[in-house]
């Protein structure tokens, strides 16, 4: 396969990813701000635009003061905010485009269709809620589509690498968030959980008994949810492994595999006290590593022409 090719489906697995979760971020945060009294807006605003690595200090920050009206804004139909879902919509339609000739025709035509809503507005008529759902739903018509339509070779691979990687990043930071604003409001891991569509897999897991140690648990270690760090890290590895056919006798092949591995392995061979004892120092350093392992994919598989940076740690 190109590199060029590679790269793109690599992107549309993170640009859709990142649209989907985003709108879910969305979703629960905006509900929990105009539901909950007790929460006050422009903290909670501050603390949206934390998770998704806004620079508050930065010439893309909002000006004035900060409320629900300008976050939505900067996060869903700013097509210039490369947070936002519409910017992540964008690129991973522009993303296809460059890989247009390996992609089946239903999943060019599902990205297209659901890129269409911008430039004919439609994107911009949604409001709250609606556009969450909207952008929640395409997410899931693009995956079902690429998984019923591609064949298992390297361009899956690498647009579930892609997925994995972000899903492990995004997940990260709504635990960290979840972590420091534990102390001021008791439903800050319930609002995490929802976030990921894991709030009923949780209870069912935990036979209905919340706390935080059982939600950071579920988040970071469930192997069998698939929203989880280290389910999401193990798909990625697994991706590598059959990227990399001759790792399986020799070990590592690559800087990404070692990172990935070695972050899966902390993961799963320390306590949960050591993990829960820092927990936001540990997740900086999850989204530093999937940074620096996103550089590494780049720099053993790709010709280097697609997004040159990220929204990272």
């Amino acid at each position: 396969m190109l590199s060029r090719i590679a790269e793109s489906i690599f992107w549309i697995g993170r640009y859709i990813e990142r649209m989907e979760d985003t709108a879910r971020i969305l979703d629960v945060q905006t509900q929990l701000v105009l539901e909950d009294a007790s929460v006050e807006e422009e903290p909670a605003c501050r603390s949206l635009l934390s998770i998704m690595g806004v620079d508050m200090t930065g010439d893309d920050a909002p000006q004035g003061p900060l409320n629900l009206t300008s976050v939505l804004h900067l996060l869903a139909y700013d097509a210039s905010s490369p947070a936002s879902i519409a910017f992540c919509l964008e690129s991973a339609r522009e993303s296809a485009r460059g890989a247009r000739e390996t992609l089946s025709v239903p999943l060019w035509e599902v990205l297209n269709t659901a890129y269409r809503a911008i430039p004919t507005g439609q994107l911009s008529r949604m409001r709250a809620p609606a556009i969450f759902q909207w952008a929640r739903e395409r997410a899931a018509l693009i995956d079902g589509t690429a998984a019923a339509s591609m064949i298992r070779d390297e361009g899956y691979h690498f647009l579930v690498l892609g997925r994995c990687i972000e899903r492990a990043d995004m997940t990260s930071r709504l635990v960290a968030t979840a972590s420091l604003s534990a102390a001021a409001s008791g439903s800050s891991w319930t609002s995490a959980l929802r976030a990921v569509g894991g709030y009923e897999a949780f209870l069912r897991t935990n036979n209905g008994v919340e706390s935080e140690r059982a939600a950071a648990e579920f988040l970071l270690l469930d192997r069998l949810f698939p929203r989880s760090v280290i389910y999401s890290l193990t798909r990625a590895e697994e991706c590598l492994d059959n990227l990399e056919p001759a790792a399986r006798r020799t070990g590592f092949q690559n800087e990404a595999q070692r990172l990935i591995g070695r972050m899966k392995a902390e993961l799963e061979f320390r306590t949960l006290t050591d993990l829960m004892a820092d927990l936001p120092d540990e997740m900086e350093a999850m989204q530093r590593t999937c940074a620096t392992a996103t550089t590494a994919i780049t720099k053993r598989y790709f010709a280097g022409a697609e997004a040159l940076s990220w929204l990272g740690a």
